[in-house]
């Protein structure tokens, strides 16, 4: 599938939202807002309803474990008759890979958003369904993710792939989010509760920094991708202990920005891959 079939910051989709896409997407936020599913977090544009703007925390015991995961999702005019598109912004500027079915573009290989073979998509499934499919990829074993694989292609291949994903959730979706290295522009309600996750989280995030520091300097292996990858969690617990004492100051926030629309996504995504580069540079 073209990037712009899939890409909601890419898509070209002109006119607006069918009365029942729009009282269907009404009710599909309600829905998660009256009974939020754990872990998960989501907020309407708020200059367009076509756009839902989500968070996905990493699930406890898995190499994901606390990090925040932004997605953007565009519904189409005649939601939910089709699915909407997703795209995970937490990449660092399109350098890490999550997940074999997670890319580096940000594009989310899911039968129901027909982007991978399978179900398709019905309409009775709901935004919440979409995102609890999403938050399933983030498990722990997401080695065993990648269509195919029934075993180990190379003895340890998974726990070297843990490995790289539990360093780089700690390094890109949490110091990297908290940081907003990238300036992406996540609306406020979302930074709100990311400030309160990482306090909560913040034990958990010190133990694994603290227990694979012997490993700094040493090369992570990621089975799905080439490049050479080095371990910082001296770097990174730096970087947690800082981030902490602002946000208990009452002095951490995010460069302020609004809010993502249907008209100015694509231009804005360009500029955040841009001032991440120029970041990461420096």
């Amino acid at each position: 599938m073209p990037r712009s079939g899939w890409d909601p910051t890419e898509d070209s989709e002109q006119g607006t939202l069918t009365a029942t896409a729009s009282s269907r997407i009404k009710r599909d936020l309600m829905t998660i807002f009256t009974d939020p599913p754990p872990g998960l977090f989501v907020v309407g544009d708020e200059l367009n309803l076509k756009i839902i703007h989500a968070i996905i925390v990493g699930v406890m015991d898995t190499p994901y474990e606390g990090g925040f995961f932004y997605f953007v999702l565009k519904c189409p005019n005649d939601y939910p008759i089709r699915p909407p598109k997703v795209k995970l912004m937490t990449t660092d500027a399109g350098n890490v890979r999550f997940n074999p079915n997670i890319y580096s573009s940000g594009k989310v290989c899911l039968s129901i958003l027909g982007t991978w073979n399978g179900p398709a998509w019905s309409p009775a499934q709901q935004l919440s369904s979409l995102l609890l499919s999403i938050q399933s990829l983030l498990n722990e074993k997401p080695y065993f993710n990648e269509p195919g694989l029934v075993q180990e292609q190379i003895p340890g291949d998974s726990k070297r792939y843990n490995e790289f994903i539990q360093h780089e959730t700690l390094r890109v979706s949490v110091c990297g989010m908290m940081e907003n290295q990238c300036r992406l522009s996540i609306p406020e309600q979302l930074k709100d509760i990311m400030g309160k996750t990482f306090l909560e989280f913040y034990d958990q995030y010190v133990e694994i920094a603290k227990n694979n520091m012997h490993l700094d300097g040493t090369e992570m292996i990621d089975p799905f991708n080439k490049g050479r990858h080095l371990c910082h969690y001296k770097n990174l617990l730096l970087r947690l202990e800082k981030i902490r004492a602002k946000v208990m100051g009452k002095t951490w926030n995010f460069f302020k920005e609004p809010s993502c629309t249907n008209v100015d996504l694509k231009e804005r995504q360009t500029n955040e891959e841009a001032k991440c580069s120029s970041t990461i540079a420096s």
